[in-house]
């Protein structure tokens, strides 16, 4: 059980990250004048930071070439992770760090819904049920609320 609480942690650490990368970056979109010039810079920085990482922590750098092998679909991580990145920095000052996030919360829980029940890309399956629905309307509610008040 130790390791699942690390996890669970670990998971709410990196929701964390999310929105305070997202504020982050913003500043840098208004120091150079462009969202997607601030995006490409984040993830130069990002590229530069796990490479330090690899490097520092021994990670075997040959398994690179391997990705040669990989499925083009696997290649499309990058350019969604660059709209996310870019998308974020564009919706932040617009709507608000609680309705940006909770926008991108929601768009997960309708998604993960269907990826779960038909199994998509690869993952097992976990049949939709009448609580799981139930739950992502509760982030929707949330989602409302926070664009009332």
């Amino acid at each position: 059980m130790p390791a699942l609480y690390f996890l669970i942690v670990l998971a709410l650490l990196a929701g964390a990250v999310l929105p305070t990368q997202t504020a982050l970056n913003n500043k840098l979109a208004v120091a150079v004048d462009s969202p997607i010039i601030a995006a490409l810079l984040s993830f130069v920085v990002g590229t530069v930071t796990l490479a330090i990482y690899s490097v520092a922590t021994g990670v075997p750098l040959g398994n690179i070439v391997s990705a040669k092998n990989a499925p083009p679909a696997a290649w499309l991580g990058g350019i969604l992770g660059a709209f996310f990145v870019a998308s974020t920095i564009i919706l932040l000052p617009r709507l608000g760090v609680a309705l940006t996030f909770g926008l991108i919360v929601a768009g997960q829980m309708l998604i993960t819904l269907f990826y779960d029940h038909f199994g998509l890309l690869g993952l097992d399956v976990k049949q939709m049920s009448v609580g799981r629905v139930a739950g992502v309307l509760l982030v929707i509610g949330g989602v409302i609320l926070i664009r009332k008040f």
